[in-house]
């Protein structure tokens, strides 16, 4: 009987008789015609197509569960992002200015169309990170409001 590690190969156009012997780590004893081979090889890695479930960690207790954090403290401002990259054409207000949420900040250019960009609470305006004529790029500081 045959074992399954036994081939009959031909390749271009020769006959060849090849034996398995054994295969370690990254290298395989191959007998072909009755030469013994040294072959290294590199072995692939298979990525399986089923997905992995991954679940929150189960605490049964409330001393288990992990503390959470403080919110941040809303005295310490807040920073508005760009929502899309454009250019800063106007700016209503400076440093220094109060402003309650809903007021209009800046306005900008994206996508050949004019955004308001808006304060997202009452406060004071800290610090303009940019000015008139500035390209920005979507999530870059526009602006920080403070309480």
């Amino acid at each position: 009987m045959e074992s399954n590690r036994k081939f009959s190969m031909k390749i271009h156009g020769n006959d060849y008789a090849v034996e398995i012997k054994k295969i370690d780590e990254g290298i395989a004893s191959v007998e072909v015609n009755g030469t013994v081979y040294e072959v290294h090889y590199e072995a692939e890695r298979k990525v399986s197509k089923t997905p992995t479930l991954s679940r929150k960690p189960v605490y049964h207790t409330e001393t288990d569960r992990p503390a959470k954090t403080a919110r941040p403290d809303p005295s310490k401002g807040r920073i508005v992002k760009a929502p899309l990259p454009g250019v800063i054409l106007e700016m209503r207000v400076k440093e220094g200015d109060t402003v309650k949420a809903g007021d209009v900040v800046m306005i900008m250019e994206a996508m050949k169309m004019e955004n308001n960009i808006s304060s997202p609470m009452d406060g004071t305006v800290t610090a303009m990170k940019v000015a008139k004529g500035d390209n920005v790029l979507e999530g870059d500081a526009l602006f920080e409001i403070g309480g």
